[in-house]
């Protein structure tokens, strides 16, 4: 088994014992991502659209950092704080996967990391 360690400056920097993705016999499997601006490490300010669109970047970031595109996506993960926000948030997904989506899982999860309304983890095949 070949396992390499994905890691971009355009993501956000791991804040834990994890790494932002991690590819192994050609899948690529990427840690929750959260709004976090990779430049500055804050939260971005803004609600659940302007979130979900920072969290969409950051998959991006790795994504092209492993050599992956939005269209190797074959699953994803959305945790949201609240389930209130689910069709604001499936309006911004839904435009980064436009043709053949990926399978999907939408849970409401008590609390998130630093408060945000919105993390997606993401699994990618080439």
């Amino acid at each position: 088994m070949m396992k390499r360690i994905i890691s971009t400056k355009n993501a956000p920097a791991a804040i834990g014992p994890y790494s932002q993705g991690v590819e192994v016999n050609g899948t690529l499997y990427i840690s929750g991502q959260v709004p976090l601006d990779p430049a500055t490490a804050t939260v971005v300010e803004g609600d659940i659209t302007e979130q979900t669109e920072q969290v969409m970047k950051n998959i991006g970031a790795i994504l092209e950092a492993a050599g992956y595109t939005y269209g190797d996506v074959v699953k994803s993960t959305c945790l949201l704080s609240d389930m209130a926000n689910f069709k604001a948030m499936n309006e911004v997904y839904g435009k980064y996967y436009a043709e053949n989506p990926p399978a999907r899982a939408a849970f409401a999860v008590k609390e998130l990391p630093l408060g945000v309304l919105v993390e997606i983890e993401t699994i990618a095949v080439k």
